[in-house]
């Protein structure tokens, strides 16, 4: 068996590549091979490994590269993907082998973070990666809304297919990525799928010719469903001209389906508004994203509190060692040594960088060992946030 770096056009070459068979109908037919392989172009930039077997790829698995806010730290993340194997090599250990050949590549060409959407969580949190919160949806009669109809806001909706828009739309992501912790962006040469499938509308907020709102989005039919992706806005005034945009739908859908932040709380949007808010977890086609870190000192500089500890990390290949961790400035500081008291595996140290966990939890989910004298200064270093993860791959 050999582990090797594929090349973007040789999966052209391929009858089957391990993702086809895992994630596509199969036997594939020369109508969806000929849609597959034209769509190898959105993944000109990923590093994708195989495992070979008499010539045959028969494990294969990609890091796609991207960028994601950490904390208010933007740093390469590598979005793990297209993770599969042939039946005949299935339980095997192939697959942790391409991983962890994958992730250590990753890391060594500068990669500070990973993330993915897991066919199954309990396999990966034994390579470092720890859950996030996933994306809510929320529901709601625009009819609701209808005040906003009749509201006098400053500024505009423009709408139109989203090839036509998406410069606007991608600023808008670029915009927010620096403000929002755990917003992840893709990079351009796959982010364009998008648009150049064309098979969504795009709204977009403006004031004063500026974009502060978009929201993607398709009609299921009348008096059925507008299902929006992301509400995305960098103002309250870009979100209530998106609202106000949903309210004109009120006599033409009679349901709006709409992607949220984790944290955002659309009760509050409007007096009687009438809302479902729901977050659906499934495996292995609808989970929620996990996490890990893949260097310590890549997190340098990043914004935390004021505590200071010294952890050691363990059982993990790309970060295990000692470290002093010190968030005095606002900023960390990261120093290798220190005589720590503190224990950490991967996930137990990813979920206190994206702030998911309280380091009480730590122990709790046999994530490591935290004493009780050290927990108020990870606390402090390392507050309680709500990563929001925008791209999905």
């Amino acid at each position: 068996m050999q582990i090797r770096r594929q090349a973007p056009d040789e999966r052209l070459l391929q009858s089957t590549p391990p993702d086809w068979y895992a994630f596509s109908p199969s036997p594939v037919s020369p109508d969806l091979a000929t849609k597959l392989k034209a769509n190898e172009k959105y993944y000109v930039d990923s590093v994708t490994l195989i495992a070979e077997e008499n010539g045959q790829a028969v494990v294969s698995a990609s890091a796609i590269p991207m960028r994601q806010n950490v904390r208010g730290h933007v740093v390469p993340l590598a979005g793990l993907s297209g993770v599969a194997s042939m039946p005949q090599v299935r339980r095997r250990g192939l697959v942790r082998q391409v991983l962890t050949e994958l992730l250590g590549q990753v890391r060594d060409s500068g990669f500070v973070v990973s993330a993915q959407y897991p066919f199954r969580p309990s396999f990966y949190d034994r390579f470092g990666y720890v859950g996030v919160p996933k994306a809510r949806t929320a529901r709601f009669n625009p009819a609701d809304l209808t005040y906003l109809q009749r509201a006098d806001l400053p500024g505009e909706v423009t709408w139109g297919p989203i090839a036509e828009g998406y410069d606007d739309y991608r600023a808008l992501a670029l915009e927010i990525l620096p403000q929002r912790h755990g917003f992840s962006v893709l990079p351009d040469s796959r982010d364009v799928y998008a648009r150049d499938k064309n098979e969504k509308w795009l709204a977009a907020a403006r004031v004063d010719g500026n974009v502060v709102g978009a929201v993607a989005y398709t009609i299921t039919g009348h008096a059925e469903t507008l299902q929006a992706d992301d509400l995305l806005a960098t103002t309250p005034l870009g979100r209530a001209l998106l609202l106000q945009f949903f309210a004109r739908h009120a006599d033409q859908v009679g349901e709006v389906s709409v992607r949220i932040a984790p944290d955002e709380h659309p009760e509050l949007w409007a007096t009687d508004l009438a809302v479902r808010v729901e977050t659906d977890v499934t495996y292995p086609t609808g989970a929620a994203p996990m996490a890990r870190v893949l260097s310590v000192a890549g997190l340098h500089g990043m914004p935390v509190g004021s505590g200071h500890v010294s952890v050691e990390i363990v059982d993990d290949p790309y970060i295990a060692g000692k470290y002093v961790l010190d968030g005095t400035s606002g900023a960390l500081d990261v120093t290798t040594g220190g005589d720590p008291a503190v224990t950490l595996n991967a996930a137990g140290f990813a979920g206190l960088v994206y702030g998911v966990l309280d380091p009480s939890d730590v122990d709790l989910r046999g994530f490591g060992h935290v004493p009780t004298d050290s927990a108020a200064e990870l606390a402090s270093l390392f507050p309680r946030r709500v990563p929001y993860f925008f791209a999905r791959y």
